[in-house]
């Protein structure tokens, strides 16, 4: 009998469509306090139940987490009662497919402090993550006693097999249940598999495997910390997920490309001018800013194991060369594509981490930086919902 791996005692798929804006697009606390402010948040949504402190009366308040969390809990009951239909013991089959790739997979849930027989843990973070994010979500899924949105998890090995399965149990199950397309022009699609032979065939071939986490770092953690025994997971391996550049980006160091420049050369560093485009590959960076640019060839630590650029970067360049530290807020992550920041001093554009060294980490038994790695098509928060 499963354990580790196992469906949905209790829960909730949506009728229709998730209300209120696109959740999956506001990462940043920024970017969801003006989501939350603008006229597609009227009324409940989920945005507002995941973010309670983020509204505009709990800002106008000052309310901390705690404090919002009966706001949240109450709009989260009318959010079910109006736009979800309760279901049990059930796990569902869930594809993506988008200009950013395409994910077929299970949604089901996973118990996240699960150890294996080699004393690791069966779900393991790829990346490091912000101690206070966590503790926010951990009070969050405390608080609310419900899962809105999934980590998306992905087979160490067998991937290949759970893709093979999940095809041939949507095909045998027909139309989804649930159909539907974000504003980024991703298509969704959802069946729901309740107990029987078809389910225990899907959870089987995840129990037979390590996951890696490829999307939601703090939401493992945080279920981990809220000490609900159950995470809620996408487990998938494509079959065609992209990995993103996430760069990082300097503000209110008062430094700009050429004040960089001389400081790198003197640390010994190779400089040369650039056109500004991103690398390519991995080995370099690229520094850009005030219309000029310059490229960096990253130094190649000493001993074993998968070099990420992004390590270098922050431990080399930042750190060391310029006395910054990485981890304050001078330094911030953005994913490729998404607007420079106004009060930006530099944007260092990084090459995508490829999944052979995100899978060597993980070999290795340790973790990339924090927003290292940006994998999709991602899951939409609140096509279903876990009662934990």
């Amino acid at each position: 009998m499963l354990t580790w791996v196992r469906a949905i005692g209790r829960g909730w798929v949506v009728r229709d469509g998730v209300p209120g804006p696109d959740v999956d697009e506001f990462a940043e606390p920024d970017r969801v306090v003006a989501a939350l402010a603008g006229p597609d948040a009227a009324g409940d949504t989920l945005l507002a139940v995941q973010h309670p402190a983020r509204t505009p009366p709990a800002l106008a308040h000052g309310h901390t987490v705690a404090e919002a969390l009966p706001v949240a809990r109450a709009a989260l009951k009318r959010l079910i009662a109006e736009h979800y239909v309760p279901m049990s013991d059930f796990v569902a089959l869930y594809r993506i497919e988008g200009p950013d790739g395409a994910a077929a997979g299970v949604l089901c849930l996973v118990d996240p402090a699960e150890v294996g027989a080699d004393g690791l843990a069966r779900v393991r973070h790829t990346e490091e993550v912000y101690p206070e994010v966590v503790a926010e979500r951990a009070a969050m899924l405390a608080g609310l006693g419900c899962a809105t949105s999934a980590a998306m998890l992905v087979p160490a090995s067998g991937g290949a097999e759970l893709t093979a399965r999940v095809e041939w149990a949507c095909a045998s199950l027909g139309s989804p249940r649930l159909s539907t397309s974000d504003q980024t022009g991703r298509r969704h699609e959802l069946w729901v598999v309740p107990g029987g032979a078809v389910q225990e065939y899907l959870l089987a071939s995840i129990d037979a495997a390590d996951l890696l986490v490829a999307d939601g770092n703090h939401r493992v953690a945080a279920a981990r910390e809220a000490g609900r025994g159950a995470l809620l997971a996408l487990v998938t391996a494509g079959p065609r997920l992209e990995i993103g550049a996430i760069h990082r980006v300097l503000a209110g160091t008062g430094l700009d490309v050429a004040a960089l420049a001389a400081r790198w050369r003197a640390a010994g560093l190779d400089v040369h001018p650039s056109d500004g485009a991103a690398p390519s590959s991995s080995g370099a960076v690229v520094a850009a800013g005030g219309g000029t640019a310059v490229r960096v060839t990253l130094p190649v630590p000493g001993g074993a194991g998968p070099v990420i650029d992004h390590d270098v970067v922050e431990r080399v360049l930042i750190r060391e060369a310029l006395g910054v530290d990485p981890d304050g807020p001078s330094v911030r992550p953005l994913p490729a594509g998404r607007p420079v920041p106004p009060d930006a001093d530099v944007v260092l554009l990084l090459a995508p981490v490829p999944f052979a060294d995100v899978l060597a980490v993980h070999a290795a038994n340790r973790r990339m930086p924090r927003k290292a790695t940006y994998f999709t098509p991602k899951p939409r928060s609140g096509l279903v919902l876990a009662d934990l």
